[in-house]
């Protein structure tokens, strides 16, 4: 998730709303922290799979879908203009497919936190994204943060891998990319539609795909009560309700001054991975999180906008 898609903010903000909307901005984030250990718990590991990654993918998008779709209805949300439904298509294809799919395959082969600290340059790579597509002037400090940052996710994940990339840094670094141009689709609608709006009809435009796909792909083996609990949770808090709290989150306390809460969206990954999923925390990936954290709050900082 990142601050991108999100409207405008208005011009002053009182204390109370500021408050409420840094609540809200950290509970949008501590519930997307939570995707990669549920996402894992979801999917299994390679000696012990659950769910089938694929389902997951399809399953969450289709059981989001169709709440958006009855949420829409009951705020009988007019069908968004034809001019919006390229980039509504460019979103739903890097955050409903592309993202889900590659984090789920990687995630059978990788840890939690070593998820966490290879996507923690999301941010960065969204607004390199939104900086091509949109054809946005970009500084040259902004882009050797970016470079640096990925590299510093390179020399982790390599340093992993006993000094090589694996297949599932290939995907987590493919999810990423997925993820980033997606947001960018979305940004573009979210300045003409609420944002609530953008992601529900994203999601709902989805669903002549990922309802069959959800059924042809459904677990044919039995899985555990824990997959199932982590299936559940990316469907309705991570894909869905998450977005809702973020988005309103940003509406009342700013764009600028609630995006910050979201730099700590890894390293909440790395704690919550502990008592999730049994995994041990280590001195290395703590500083390699802290690093590509502080790359993305100073990159975050550099001009990065502008029409060339």
């Amino acid at each position: 998730m990142t601050a991108a898609s999100a409207a405008s903010p208005a011009p002053q903000v009182s204390e109370a709303d500021a408050a409420r909307g840094l609540a809200l901005g950290a509970l949008g984030v501590l519930i997307f922290a939570a995707t990669l250990p549920m996402t894992r718990l979801a999917v299994g590991d390679a000696a012990d799979p659950q769910l089938p990654p694929a389902f997951v993918t399809a399953g969450r998008a289709a059981a989001a879908g169709v709440l958006s779709l009855v949420w829409l209805l009951l705020q009988r949300a007019p069908l968004p203009p034809r001019r919006h439904w390229g980039a509504l298509a460019l979103s739903a294809a890097g955050t409903v497919l592309g993202f889900p799919l590659c984090l789920s395959l990687a995630l059978r082969r990788v840890d939690a936190m070593h998820a966490a600290v290879v996507t923690g340059v999301l941010p960065l790579a969204t607004a390199a994204a939104a900086a091509l597509l949109l054809r946005q002037r970009a500084s040259l400090g902004f882009w050797a943060c970016a470079v640096f940052g990925c590299a510093l996710v390179v020399a982790y994940a390599a340093w992993q891998g006993a000094g090589a990339l694996t297949a599932a840094d290939g995907l987590l670094l493919l999810a990423v990319c997925s993820a980033a141009v997606g947001y960018v689709g979305g940004a573009q609608v979210s300045a003409a539609l609420p944002a609530p709006q953008v992601i529900c009809w994203v999601l709902v435009m989805s669903l002549p795909l990922t309802l069959p796909a959800a059924w042809w792909l459904r677990p044919r083996a039995p899985a555990s009560a824990a997959a199932w609990g982590g299936f559940a949770y990316v469907s309705l808090f991570s894909m869905w309700l998450g977005f809702f709290a973020w988005y309103r989150g940003l509406a009342l306390g700013g764009v600028m001054r609630v995006s910050q809460v979201q730099l700590l969206q890894p390293f909440l990954a790395l704690l919550l991975a502990v008592p999730l999923l049994g995994e041990k925390l280590d001195a290395a990936t703590v500083g390699f999180a802290l690093a590509v954290m502080a790359v993305v709050f100073v990159g975050r900082r550099l001009p990065a906008g502008g029409r060339r």
